[in-house]
């Protein structure tokens, strides 16, 4: 069956030159304030902290508003202010971003669409917001919940705008991720070498380089705040986790039986998966008979839920408990995922692909 997966490179280009010829360079942001006849509101842009006035926009008389700004030049996060009122949402180029809420609701009865990562962030801010009205124990367990279920969201894509959204989200006057906490500032260094190697020219880059520097200064006083953020090369380490059925499968006897490996790091509930494992299985069965085994490490909150999606693929898949934690993800350089590595018979690393699109050709030069 002939299948086609695009990830991304062709629509994005697509869309670019649709755009280019029928929009100017700015993104949109519309929609309708219920109640809010001849209402002013301010848009804002952050700078790290700082809130930028970029625009302001007034509804009509039925409620409504249509703004168009000046696209950025690095995906940003912007708020409608109404008062002392927010409502937060990113923008990544030219995406029509649309907020309905009400006068007397402005920053709670809201929502937001028009892209993923801004359905994303509003679900944020409304589980902060129910967060925020507990109290006590109940605050405190489900603070602790969500953050394993954030910490996927950020494994998934450390260089997103809604991971750095993310660690710097606050539940009333806490931070949700506190790089004083070090199991925190281990996620808070995901998001900030993400953001290292994928956007260096990101103005968000130095602020997080310096995030973590700072907390691992707190916490090793013998390492200098001026130490630069250390990126090591990959070379090969055991790994020794059970898959699915209980067995324990080692990385460097499977690499002892001279087989070229695609070793993949992944979340199986995360929404590039179905597509990601369909074009595992297409490569898999495409080159088995010629040596070629895949060791797939998963890193799902929820061990049950991986067990379930593990029991119906044909490679090696394998299960880490020790989540974002895990020293497998820093010594292997994980920084985003997916990420697959390319181990030749000789058991060294000759690859590291983190694009889908040139996943095959990656493999199929050592067949």
């Amino acid at each position: 069956m002939d299948k086609k997966y695009i990830f991304g490179a062709a629509a994005v280009a697509a869309s670019l030159i649709v755009a280019s010829c029928g929009r100017s360079n700015e993104f949109k942001v519309s929609g309708e304030v219920a109640g809010g006849s001849d209402t002013v509101m301010v848009v804002e842009q952050s700078s790290n902290g700082r809130w930028l006035i970029v625009d302001s926009v007034r509804t009509s008389g039925e409620g409504q508003f249509d703004i168009g700004i000046a696209a950025p030049a690095n995906p940003g996060i912007y708020r409608l202010r109404y008062g002392r009122d927010m409502i937060y949402f990113p923008v990544d180029s030219l995406e029509h971003i649309t907020i309905n809420t009400d006068v007397k609701n402005f920053a709670t009865g809201f929502t937001v669409g028009g892209s993923r990562d801004a359905v994303s962030m509003m679900n944020i801010d409304k589980r902060a917001i129910a967060i925020g009205a507990m109290r006590g124990d109940e605050r405190a367990q489900a603070i602790a919940s969500w953050k394993k279920e954030l910490v996927d969201t950020i494994i998934a894509n450390p260089s997103g705008i809604v991971s750095y959204y993310i660690i710097n989200k606050y539940i009333g006057s806490d931070p949700l991720f506190d790089p004083l906490v070090k199991e925190d500032l281990r996620i808070i260094g995901a998001v900030a070498n993400g953001y290292y190697t994928f956007r260096p020219n990101d103005p968000r880059t130095a602020y997080l380089v310096n995030l973590l520097r700072n907390g691992r200064v707190y916490h090793n006083p013998n390492v200098a705040a001026s130490d630069t953020l250390q990126i090591e090369e990959t070379s090969l380490f055991d790994i020794n986790l059970q898959d699915n059925e209980g067995v324990e499968q080692s990385l460097a006897s499977l690499a002892g039986e001279r087989k070229v490996i695609l070793l993949n790091f992944t979340v199986y509930t995360a929404e590039f998966s179905p597509a990601y494992n369909a074009l595992l299985a297409d490569i898999y069965s495409k080159y088995k008979g010629k040596g070629l085994e895949i060791y797939q490490l998963s890193y799902d909150a929820d061990e049950i839920q991986w067990r379930q999606s593990a029991v119906n693929l044909p490679w090696i898949t394998v299960y880490d408990p020790a989540g974002v934690q895990s020293q497998n993800l820093s010594k292997y350089n994980v920084t985003q995922m997916p990420l697959t590595y390319v181990i030749d018979r000789n058991g060294e690393i000759v690859e590291r692909v983190s694009d889908p699109t040139q996943l095959q050709a990656a493999v199929a030069k050592y067949l």
